[in-house]
């Protein structure tokens, strides 16, 4: 009976893979948790700050940054957020389309794009593309520090400075639900007062500034970029792992039902197998 045996040979190998995506199931529902309580503690303090700088630029219209002045665009800086392994869904190749379709639409326009990764998978991607790369980062883990994207930053913020690039984009997936994430596009330079998180309320008061009010206002633009970014890795770690939770369990789900599947043409093979031995006994045993 080789036809049956193969098939007992293909169930055991599936259920081996189902142990191993439950197993990963169960890591990335862990995980997530973790990665999701991490987000949802970075998020007050990119809305206040936020709402500091909307509040301060609105006191002391006469003082405007360089990071606050537009400039024509010709050069288009971004940075894109990705997770470090696969096994996620279409979490990266969603991300990726949006990527690129605003690339080809800036490409359109004439406007040349400068491209920061952060995470293995952007890295490969963009750079199969031959896209013009100017700093990456990756493997930080499930629970990176700030300090570990600075350099990526400190690239895009010397090349804005410089006059290097006209705009500065994040792209990365924002966390809905366990069921849902979705790609999106932050503008983070120039930073305009319509870009930021209003303060709640109107009220006409103002702060005091030590030393003064521009200087306060060079730091906390700066914080502002890093604290933009650095929300946008966090939620794309809980974007991952939610996703990872998912694809698992329907890979597990998957499995069972192709393992009942083949049962289903075991028992069948079998069956047909002893019928075939008893017609054979019982022709035998006429012929004799």
């Amino acid at each position: 009976m080789a036809v049956g045996k193969e098939i007992r040979s293909k169930i055991s190998s599936i259920k081996n893979t189902q142990k191993i995506t439950r197993a990963m199931e169960m890591v990335a529902a862990s995980k997530m948790r973790k990665t999701k309580e991490r987000m949802q503690a970075s998020r007050p303090y990119a809305r206040k700050i936020s709402q500091i700088i909307h509040h301060l630029t609105d006191a002391n219209p006469e003082y405007r940054h360089p990071l606050m002045v537009k400039r024509d665009v010709k050069r288009i800086g971004i940075i894109v957020i990705s997770s470090d392994r696969g096994l996620c869904g279409g979490l990266n190749a969603n991300l990726f389309r949006k990527v690129l379709v605003e690339m080809q639409s800036w490409y359109r326009a004439g406007i040349e794009v400068d491209i920061c990764t952060i995470g293995n998978k952007a890295s490969a991607f963009f750079s199969d593309l031959h896209a013009n790369m100017i700093g990456e980062v990756s493997k930080l883990g499930d629970t990176p520090n700030q300090s570990d994207i600075i350099g990526v930053i400190k690239i895009m913020l010397d090349a804005y400075t410089q006059g290097s690039i006209d705009e500065l984009h994040v792209f990365s997936n924002e966390f809905v639900n366990t069921m849902s994430q979705k790609p999106i596009k932050e503008k983070l330079l120039p930073v305009a007062s319509d870009d930021l998180e209003p303060a709640s309320g109107k009220s006409y008061w103002d702060y005091l500034y030590e030393p003064n009010a521009s200087d306060v206002l060079n730091h906390l633009l700066m914080r502002y970029v890093e604290s933009m970014v650095y929300q946008g890795l966090v939620e794309n770690n809980a974007c991952e792992q939610a996703a990872r939770m998912v694809a698992m369990k329907s890979a597990s789900d998957n499995a069972g039902n192709i393992i009942k599947e083949l049962q289903l043409v075991y028992n069948k093979a079998r069956q047909a197998a002893i019928t075939q031995e008893i017609s054979e006994i019982v022709a035998g045993a006429a012929a004799v």
